[in-house]
C-alpha cells in the first residue's frame, strides 16, 4: 500500500513538473517570438536606409554632381589651356 501511494505521489510530482515544463517552454517561445519579429522589423528599415544611401552615394559620386559643386559652391574654376597639365600614369 505505502509503496502505491509513493508511486502515485511521484506521478503527480511527474506530471506537475511537466506541466510547469511546458507552460514554461511556451512562455519562452512566445519571448522569443516577439523578440524575432522586432529583429525583422528592424532588419527591414535597415535594408530601407541602406539602400537610401546607396542611392546617396551614387549622386555624391557622379562627376556632374562634383563638377557643379566645385563651381557653385566653392568657385573653382577650369584651368585656361596652359594652366592645365595632363598627368599619365
Amino acid at each position: 500500500m505505502s509503496f502505491r501511494l509513493f508511486f502515485l505521489v511521484v506521478l503527480v510530482a511527474a506530471t506537475m513538473a511537466s506541466a510547469i515544463a511546458v507552460v514554461h517552454a511556451r512562455h519562452e517561445h512566445r519571448l522569443q517570438f516577439i523578440e524575432l519579429t522586432r529583429l525583422e522589423r528592424e532588419r527591414d528599415e535597415l535594408d530601407i536606409e541602406f539602400g537610401r544611401l546607396q542611392l546617396e552615394q551614387a549622386t555624391w559620386a557622379d562627376t556632374a554632381r562634383i563638377e557643379e559643386v566645385a563651381r557653385n559652391r566653392l568657385k573653382m574654376v577650369t584651368p585656361e589651356g596652359d594652366a592645365l597639365i595632363v598627368v599619365r600614369p
